[in-house]
């Protein structure tokens, strides 16, 4: 395929995800009984929840009330036609109502429609540059904590309200004026409000069928009725003319720029943030189209320019409308389009409705919603993932400060601890054995920097002079002054009577630092892990420090390391096996020490009975009583399910039979006369000869691959094999192992398969 043809598809891949409106490969028709049947009802029920959220919001935001339902009709028919989250709803959202008070405080309405319109073409400038997805960059913690301040400031503000009285400019004025307020407490307001508040918080235990009345409207309604029925006394909405009147353009500010491009920056930043994260979560939800979150930063740019320019707060995409909408079993983004024209049609009809709506329903409303910001489970993810000081600091700064300060703080306060956890290194030491035993073991684990030495030097400092030392350094990145330290301690231990091996079993070696820039070590942190030979990692087997390894040293070593990385890991593993073995197969293969079955097969303990000899043979009649008894007791008495022969390549004993060397060579020739037979057909020209060759192996290996084929005749005729191939119980097959290459080859009794891929 062509480079123009990818571009083309991967086009038509992206416009897929976001879809229109109409069901994929449906017609007019097809489109008219969906949005019947499943997105008018879904916008009905979205409308009746965005109504009074929206009424709400504006009230917390010291803006016009019909700021609010603007807001809303542009969020559903603009970000949701232009949009490219098909799903999402949006309107005006709790999480700016901090925001937009401050602005409206400090510039004015006018001004903060202004602000409104270039934090929407900033937004545009976001989709446009396709960075979008860099706006979910934010430590979550932040996130939920910049909810909960915003949920605790706009409780704090309606709680006034919702006692009779009007709320204070900040959280700290509110909380320094509650006893007060108490204290002129208006016994009616509060009735109304706490009818809207019981509503909310019972309506969970109420049907199924029950509740898909959207809870908030019916706890608006029962207040709004009780106000007007019963005889008392309350404070209303007051509108300020007609949703036409309220309709009015931006004005520039009196100076003041700087502050003005900051508001653009905070509110196209927390409603980008905002939508983004809404609009991951409502893909969640569902299984329809993806969103495509370019596009949905183009829809909400248009949307807040749009509301802005018209009198409108500002629009993100907002969860709790968005949940509903799926819930309520939408299809499409036609669902959110209907839901702003409802609320159209309601604003311009029936807004004298609005007008019986008790202030205090709205701040009883708004109390619980913004107590649920404030999210328990939040909170406890913080706690178990260390984050704590974060949420809490984050949000004390939300609350106290402002929202953009406390934000700041809250990311630079994960930044700093996200480096500190990357860059900080344990350093320990340990006397093994007895009490002065003279062997000591210092640990490095994580990554070494220059931060690391002074802890680095006060441990090495402590090692008792003149004992033997292993320096085990387990880590992902070491940097030169790290290098040197350990380098020249050792050098100076050494001098001084003592030993110092040093154990590299990370990713990153020390010779690394001499050779380059410091790089972050692969995701793999211990060779050992691939079963890598000693040479990779004992100085004694790799001839670093010594000469030549002392006997046994690698075998010890070897089994220490074990004991200190892998012993505990498998030790669950081992305990079920401790009574018995169940293997799936029995593996025969060459004794050659570069053959190692359980890698090749990425198997384990208790997979497979493996048996090894010289050239991976079966001696034919029963003429050697090892692999004999092998064949019966893995066969009879452990029920394996498959017998596999694994040749190699380069193998000695082939080699040997080639140059007729076998002859020669003692009891290896008296061996290696079992493998004549193969010998025969290679000469013959036996086809996996042929297959061999023409695939480029070399002669060696031929006749490697033609033993493993002839073994598998072998085995075909023997009365074990046989007996359980008949009855269905056992399957035979041929592997070789390319060492090359380090790839598998499937070898059958006529011929070589494909290399065997994952």
């Amino acid at each position: 395929m062509s480079t123009q043809s990818v571009v083309h598809a991967q086009s038509s891949a992206d416009e897929a995800v976001v879809g229109d409106s109409s069901p994929p490969g449906g017609g007019s028709r097809r489109y008219l009984e969906q949005l019947i049947r499943y997105d008018v009802p879904a916008s009905l029920v979205v409308f009746l929840v965005a109504l009074p959220l929206s009424l709400g919001i504006a009230i917390a935001s010291g803006a016009p009330i019909m700021a609010g339902l603007i807001a809303a009709i542009v969020g559903g028919v603009v970000a949701g036609a232009v949009g490219g989250s098909p799903l999402q709803v949006s309107g005006p959202a709790a999480g700016l109502t901090v925001v937009v008070a401050e602005l409206i405080g400090k510039f004015g309405w006018k001004v903060t429609c202004l602000i409104t319109v270039g934090a929407g073409i900033l937004q545009i400038v976001f989709g446009l540059s396709r960075i979008a997805r860099a706006a979910l960059a934010i430590a979550p913690v932040v996130v939920h904590a910049m909810l909960a301040g915003i949920g605790i400031t706009i409780a704090l503000q309606q709680v006034h309200v919702l006692l009779g009285g009007s709320s204070a400019s900040s959280a700290l004025d509110n909380l320094r004026q509650l006893p007060a307020q108490i204290g002129a407490l208006h016994v009616e307001d509060l009735m109304i409000g706490l009818v809207v508040i019981a509503t909310l918080l019972g309506w969970r235990y109420l049907p199924a069928g029950v509740r898909k009345v959207p809870a908030a409207l019916v706890g608006i309604v029962l207040a709004t009725l009780a106000s007007l029925l019963l005889p008392i006394d309350v404070e209303r909405i007051a509108l300020d003319g007609s949703l036409l009147d309220s309709i009015g353009l931006p004005a520039l500010p009196d100076g003041q720029w700087l502050g003005v491009a900051t508001g653009i920056l905070t509110i196209a930043l927390i409603a980008s943030v905002e939508s983004l994260l809404s609009a991951v979560a409502v893909d969640k939800m569902h299984s329809g189209p993806r969103s495509n979150f370019d596009r949905e930063m183009l829809g909400q740019g248009t949307a807040n320019m749009v509301s802005g320019a018209i009198g409108g707060l500002p629009v993100t995409g907002v969860i709790v409308r968005s949940a509903t909408n799926v819930e309520a079993g939408a299809k499409s983004r036609a669902s959110s389009i209907m839901h702003g024209l409802w609320i159209l049609l309601f604003s311009a009809a029936l807004a004298g409705l609005v007008q019986q709506i008790p202030k205090s329903a709205l701040a009883g409303l708004l109390i619980v919603i913004g107590i649920q910001l404030v999210k328990l489970a939040h909170i406890r993810l913080a706690r178990r993932t260390g984050d704590l000081w974060v949420y809490g600091i984050t949000v004390v700064g939300v609350v106290f400060l402002n929202l953009l300060e406390g934000v700041l703080i809250g990311l630079a306060l994960a930044i700093a601890l996200l480096v500190w956890r990357v860059i900080r290194a344990s350093v320990t030491a340990e006397e093994l054995g007895d009490k002065d035993s003279g062997k000591w073991r210092v640990l490095v684990e994580g990554s070494c920097t220059f931060l690391v030495l002074p802890k680095l030097t006060s441990v090495l400092a402590g090692i008792p002079p003149r004992s033997d030392v292993t320096v085990e350094l387990s880590v992902d990145f070491l940097d030169h002054a790290v290098f040197d330290v350990i380098e020249e301690w050792a050098r100076q231990y050494e001098l001084a009577g003592g030993s110092v091996i040093i154990d590299e079993v990370g990713s990153v070696s020390m010779e690394s630092a001499t050779t380059g820039p410091p790089k972050r070590g692969a995701a793999v942190t211990d060779l050992r892990g691939l079963l890598a030979p000693w040479g990779s990692w004992q100085p004694q087997a790799s001839g670093r420090n010594l000469s030549s390894p002392p006997a046994l040293r690698p075998i010890l070593d070897g089994v220490s390391n074990y004991h200190r990385h892998r012993a505990e890991a498998i030790r669950p593993h081992m305990d079920q096996l401790r009574d018995g073995q169940n293997p799936d197969s029995l593996f025969l293969t060459c004794a050659d020490s570069r053959v190692v079955p359980n890698i090749i097969t990425s198997s384990g303990p208790g997979d497979l009975f493996t048996v090894r000899n010289v050239g991976n043979l079966v001696p034919a009649g029963g003429r050697d009583t090892s692999v004999e008894a092998a064949l019966a007791f893995g066969i009879d008495e452990l029920g394996v399910s498959s017998v596999i022969v694994c040749g190699h390549s380069g193998c000695g004993a082939m080699q040997a039979l080639l140059t007729n060397s076998s002859s020669e060579a003692g009891v290896v020739g008296e061996w290696l006369r079992h493998a004549e037979t193969s010998l025969q057909a290679y000469t013959s020209g036996h086809p996996v000869a042929r297959a061999a060759a023409e695939a480029g192996f070399s002669e060696v290996d031929q006749l490697g691959m033609v033993n493993v084929a002839v073994q598998l005749q072998t085995l075909e005729r023997h009365p074990l094999v046989g007996q359980a191939r008949v009855d269905g119980r056992l399957r035979i097959a041929g592997l070789f192992f390319d060492i090359g290459s380090a790839r598998v080859i499937e070898v059958t009794a006529s011929g070589i398969g494909e290399l065997i891929e994952t």
